[in-house]
């Protein structure tokens, strides 16, 4: 059976968590891959010849064969479909239930704690920005994150649902943001973020662009 040509496009520093999110994903799954990127800072992503602006003009983009795709959590649960279990390792739990919930993680990553990915970019995490004290905005954010993630992982397990899925890798990055800034994170969130930044796929995206292992 031929193996499909796959292509993940990132930005041009590897600073996206969302590119990061699938990169994992990618590696998890024991796919090969070729890893393009695109210059956004010089706009090369709203260039009519790039293959992704017909989509969302947004990072990260995946084809594999003829077929594109954009959005990480899209891209994330088609990997896991069309790549699936037995053959290839699972990115979501097995459990219907528990493969919801790390959909609405990711989901709820994506679209809330708007301060922190303000306040906090990545370059924070691989680029050794460092920023100011959180704003009210920020600090109330800040505590929804600890509230919520301390919920999930109340049972006092490493990962979320007994075993690693790709919102364990999700969750670590956001809590990061503010662990490598400096920020006062809880101690069991800290600990969990630490955790799951050593997994040997998170690694390979941190090593891309030379910048610290964490």
């Amino acid at each position: 059976m031929s193996h499909p040509e796959i292509i993940l496009w990132s930005d041009a520093r590897y600073f996206s968590p969302y590119v990061m999110s699938v990169y994992v994903g990618l590696q998890e799954k024991g796919l090969a891959f070729h890893l393009k990127t695109v210059d956004l800072d010089s706009g090369a992503h709203r260039q009519p010849d790039w293959p992704g602006y017909g989509l969302t003009r947004r990072v990260p983009l995946l084809t594999v064969d003829a077929f594109t795709l954009s959005e990480s959590s899209a891209i994330d649960e088609y990997l896991d479909e069309r790549f699936a279990p037995p053959q290839w390792e699972r990115l979501y739990p097995h459990d219907i239930e528990k493969r919801a919930r790390a959909r609405q993680i990711q989901a709820w990553l994506r679209s809330d704690l708007v301060p922190i990915r303000e306040e906090r970019p990545t370059e924070v995490i691989f680029g050794e920005l460092r920023q100011p004290a959180l704003s009210e905005a920020g600090r109330d954010a800040a505590q929804k994150l600890f509230a919520t993630a301390g919920g999930l992982l109340a049972h006092g397990g490493a990962n979320l649902f007994g075993e690693w899925c790709i919102a364990d890798t999700d969750l670590a990055l956001m809590l990061n943001r503010l662990v490598y800034n400096g920020d006062e994170v809880p101690e069991r969130l800290a600990d969990y973020a630490a955790f799951q930044w050593q997994r040997a796929s998170v690694q390979r995206f941190v090593a891309l662009s030379g910048k610290r292992a964490g």
